[in-house]
Order: C-alpha cells, then sequence, then structure tokens
C-alpha cells in the first residue's frame, strides 16, 4: 500500500493489522509543539505554528512555519479554549474564512503568552498538515500505537486466549474490542424473550455471552485511556458494556517544556507499564467466570420490569439520554423485531441499534448508554 502525503486519520471496522498500519503511518507524521499563543496564527482557515517545520533549501535545513488545517475536533477545541462559540466558530469556517482567522488571531493576541499543546500531523513539503487538537501545556500525551501494543503484551502476558474483534479509529479515539471465547456464560432468563433483528436467531435457543473489554485511548484530549469490561452476546454481537466497573487513568502531568515533544523513554516507559498492569488487571478481573455470572445476575434482576407503552418509554430513554431522533426510531424498530417487551428488550435494543451507526464515536458512546437504558426504562414502566 503506498503511503499518502498526509497519514490516515480514521477506520471503521478495522483488522488488528489495518488499525497498527494506520497508527504507524500517524506515529511517522506526528508533530506535537508546545508554544505560546503568539506564535499560532490563522490564515486561510489554516493554524500556522512559527518555527515548528523544517524545510530542506541548498544552504541546508531551515525552520519554518508548520502550516495545519484543523480537524472538526481541533476547531471544537480551539473554541472552547478561545472563548468562542463553537457553533460561531463552525459557521464562519463553512462560510467566511476570514472571519474565522479574525476571530481566532483576535483572542489568541488577548494573552500572546498562554501556553498550548499542538498535537499534529505533519505533510509533504509545501502542503498542510492536519492540527488534530489545541490542549493544555500539562496533557500529557500516551500514544495510540503504544498503548495498543503494551495493552496487547499485558494480555499476553496474563496468558489469556482472546480474539481482537473490532477496531475503530476517530479523529478523538482508539477502540479496541477484545473477547474471549472461552469464558462464556449462558444467559437463559436475559436472552428468553429476545430474538436477533440482524439473524432472527433466537435467544432461548442459544444464549450465550461472552466475556471482554473495550481498550480506548485518546492522544487528543478526549477522554482518558482505559478499559471498559463487556460482555457480548452470541447470536447479535450486542455489546453490555459496564460502565462501573471501568479501568481508566487520565493524560495528565507535569507542565511541558517549549518547543516539539520528543518524550524519553524513561518518561514513556512509566505510562506505558501501567498500561501493561491495567490490561493484565483487566483480564484478570473481567475475564473471570466468577465476575461474568454475577453481573449477568445483575443484568438479568434489572432486566424482567415490562414496558406496557414502548413509545412513551422510549420517548423517555432516548431524551433522558440525548439520542438523536435517527437513532430513537432504529431504538425503537429493533425494540419491535426482537420481541422482547421488557426494559432488558429496551437493553438489547439500544445496543442491536448502535451498531448501525457509521460514526464510531457515537457508536461506542450510544452502546456504552445500553444498561443505563434498561434502568431508565424500568423506572419509567414501575411509575406508570
Amino acid at each position: 500500500m503506498s503511503q499518502p502525503t498526509i497519514p490516515q486519520l480514521t477506520a471503521r471496522h478495522a483488522t488488528l493489522a489495518d488499525l497498527v498500519e494506520v497508527l504507524r503511518g500517524q506515529h511517522a507524521a506526528k508533530l506535537d509543539v508546545v508554544t505560546a499563543a503568539a506564535n499560532l496564527h490563522a490564515a486561510d482557515g489554516r493554524v500556522l505554528v512559527a518555527g515548528a517545520a523544517h524545510e530542506l533549501t541548498l544552504d541546508g535545513v531551515t525552520r519554518t512555519d508548520a502550516r495545519l488545517l484543523p480537524t472538526t475536533a481541533a476547531d471544537n477545541q480551539i473554541a472552547k479554549k478561545l472563548d468562542i462559540p463553537p457553533p460561531y466558530l463552525r459557521r464562519v469556517r463553512e462560510n467566511h474564512l476570514g472571519l474565522y482567522d479574525a476571530n481566532v488571531n483576535g483572542w489568541l493576541a488577548h494573552d500572546p503568552q498562554r501556553r498550548f499543546l499542538v498535537p499534529g500531523l505533519a505533510a509533504g513539503e509545501g502542503e498542510s498538515g492536519v492540527m488534530r487538537a489545541l490542549l493544555s501545556d500539562q496533557f500529557r500525551i500516551v500514544d495510540n500505537l503504544d498503548v495498543l501494543m503494551s495493552a496487547l503484551d499485558g494480555i499476553r502476558q496474563a496468558g489469556a486466549q482472546v480474539d481482537i474483534t473490532s477496531a475503530d479509529l476517530t479523529e478523538t479515539r482508539m477502540y479496541v474490542k477484545v473477547r474471549s471465547s472461552e469464558i462464556a456464560e449462558y444467559a437463559p432468563d436475559l436472552l428468553a424473550n429476545y430474538t436477533s433483528p440482524f439473524s432472527g436467531a433466537r435467544g432461548a435457543d442459544n444464549p450465550l455471552v461472552w466475556a471482554g473489554f473495550v481498550i480506548s485511548n485518546s492522544e487528543t484530549g478526549n477522554g482518558s485511556f482505559k478499559i471498559s469490561p463487556q460482555l457480548t452476546v452470541e447470536i447479535c454481537n450486542n455489546g453490555m458494556t459496564l460502565t462501573e466497573h471501568v479501568l481508566k487513568e487520565v493524560h495528565l502531568g507535569g507542565r511541558l517544556p517549549e518547543g516539539q515533544i520528543r518524550w524519553s523513554e524513561d518518561t514513556a516507559r512509566v505510562a506505558l507499564d501501567l498500561v501493561i498492569k491495567q490490561a493484565r488487571d483487566a483480564v484478570a478481573t473481567f475475564l473471570d467466570r466468577e465476575f461474568v455470572k454475577a453481573r449477568i445476575a445483575e443484568i438479568t434482576a434489572a432486566a424482567g420490569v415490562e414496558v406496557t407503552t414502548p413509545t412513551e418509554t422510549l420517548e423517555h430513554v432516548a431524551k433522558a439520554l440525548r439520542f438523536t431522533g435517527e437513532q430513537q426510531d432504529t431504538i425503537f424498530n429493533h425494540f419491535i423485531s426482537g420481541g422482547d417487551r421488557t426494559a432488558g428488550g429496551v437493553l438489547h435494543a439500544v445496543t442491536s441499534a448502535a451498531q448501525l451507526i457509521t460514526n464510531a464515536d457515537a457508536a461506542y458512546e450510544m452502546e456504552a448508554q445500553g444498561l443505563r437504558a434498561m434502568s431508565l426504562a424500568a423506572a419509567h414502566a414501575n411509575r406508570g
């Protein structure tokens, strides 16, 4: 595969090998700079970082400005850091780049000594690279590729036999689903009345649930590294994320020195040793039969509440969890086709509907709300 001028930014439903290839491309192009606001300047919707790039000339290598095009996520962070309303900044980017530049430059000039960490990806000579975020100079970047390799190392050290069932990369986060086909339990009561909206397979015929977890990380300030336990229903791949048991580490550290960031081996090792340890802990805790049995029992106990007014109940759940109208329609359709008229049926509908969302961030966020949706549905039904 030929290397693009700018590394690939996202991947959806990738294999582990594909994800590693994308991350290696990004890693090679990284341009992470700590600099003062006085060294940042917006021009034609790009952000120029003074002296951050290098150019090869007849006189040798000279410093030049890095010219970076902000991603949508980076624009949102620019707006928040500079106290510009995000919808307004999005509007002027789309309709009036002159106003975009004027607003960004005006607020940068308001506090010229304020320091930022600017994570970027360099491009070919004379081309615009990518600005991925605008962060505090105290943010400690933990590289996606290093996190992934360290987590896999921790899993290997724990001796677990697992499969990587899904890998996704967005502008803001990396997600990797790990599942064990060896650690599985039956959930007959939870799945007795459920039918997969994808295959028509019945939970009563095969109520198997696999143990596993989701590894996620952000290099751009959009949440911390975390490992979230997840139970997966075999007949439909519905993932029940156990948010109350998440292992996580916030990426904040000491003040960073000005200039292009090159993490020392010792600094990186401390962070990655923690990732390895947490991966081992995840295997020991989440891929444990007793843990899985206990969580299935808890979910089953809360799932049996009958939903007699599905339209009202699902509207209540959608409003509380801020699902979009399109998401709400899909959930309703899956609730009907799933055939389970209980709060557990709402759980199944939310987690199956999440699989159809093309935006990985939205899909994982919605999937993680499944158990919360079940609780809200049960409470609403009981109130009625």
